[in-house]
């Protein structure tokens, strides 16, 4: 059994202290914000740690499940929070389960048609992504969003189809709530190019 302390994390750096975990940057997530301006003036000056995740599989093969303890950073570009690149399945009819361990966020899920909704997360909460669905977790806390993700062993990570075409909504925050809006109306607020 693999045992992990939330606390324990913050000393070294590490979610599982036997698993591998994969660190996401800001510079790791160009593309991903609207807000190109707000993107490059952050990034000239530093690349913060935006989350990581500690992905644990056990077994492959039918009926077998894998699953992923993320840890994503408060903080936000422009309007927009802190957010993980977020993923289709390859094999899209995998569905998959997350369990809010700590903190408050909201998961982005966007089906394949582009209809676009949130679910809450917060600590205790579970978020059920249907197959067929595009999801983003997306802190709009105070503190680091600590989650589990749990999903089938042929789930599969498809990130190139959200890099090449993006949301079609993002989550901004308007008088301190999370809000979310097309993704074309909030470019046309700032010209295209962001604030």
């Amino acid at each position: 059994m693999i045992k992990f302390d939330t606390a324990a994390f913050f000393l070294d750096q590490r979610l599982i202290p036997e698993v591998p975990t994969t660190a996401r940057h800001l510079s790791d997530l160009r593309g991903i914000f609207a807000d190109t301006n707000a993107y490059e003036s952050v990034i000239i000056h530093d690349n913060p740690l935006i989350y990581q995740v500690a992905s644990v599989e056990p077994a492959d093969g039918d009926g077998q499940l894998h699953y992923g303890l993320g840890m994503l950073l408060p903080g936000r570009i422009g309007d927009e929070y802190y957010m993980t690149k977020g993923h289709f399945h390859a094999y899209r009819p995998a569905a998959e389960i997350y369990v809010t361990l700590r903190g408050e966020g909201v998961m982005l899920l966007e089906d394949e048609s582009g209809v676009s909704r949130l679910s809450p997360m917060h600590t205790n909460t579970i978020v059920y992504v249907p197959g067929h669905t595009a999801h983003r977790t997306i802190n709009t806390g105070a503190e680091p969003l600590m989650y589990l993700g749990i999903y089938p062993a042929n789930a599969g990570h498809d990130y190139a189809s959200i890099a090449a075409t993006n949301f079609r909504s993002v989550v901004i925050a308007v008088n301190g709530q999370p809000t979310l809006i097309p993704r074309v109306d909030y470019l046309t607020q700032f010209n295209g190019t962001g604030s």
